[in-house]
């Protein structure tokens, strides 16, 4: 018996959330990375000062836009980026 592969096709892309920059009140966004992440504060520290850092990955779009605006809203610079597909042609 031969061994058959489908490949799902979905409308949602996985999407990364990036942290660029902190900005200048670095509490405030270790504060909202932690609630984010669920790590402890200590690690949510270290995490905010080696920017750029991926803070989530595989996100759905409207998740990951949420994360990012809880991001600015704190003062930080964040964006999203698509995680690259497979080319299907």
């Amino acid at each position: 018996m031969a061994d058959e592969y489908f490949l799902l096709v979905c409308d949602d892309v996985p999407h990364d959330v990036v942290l660029t920059d902190p900005g200048v009140r670095v509490m405030d966004v270790v504060q909202v990375v932690r609630r984010l992440t669920g790590l402890s504060l200590w690690r949510s520290k270290v995490l905010v000062t080696q920017v750029p850092a991926v803070l989530l990955t595989g996100l759905p779009e409207e998740d990951a836009a949420a994360a990012v605006s809880a991001l600015r809203d704190a003062g930080a610079r964040a964006e999203t980026k698509e995680r690259p597909g497979m080319d299907l042609t």
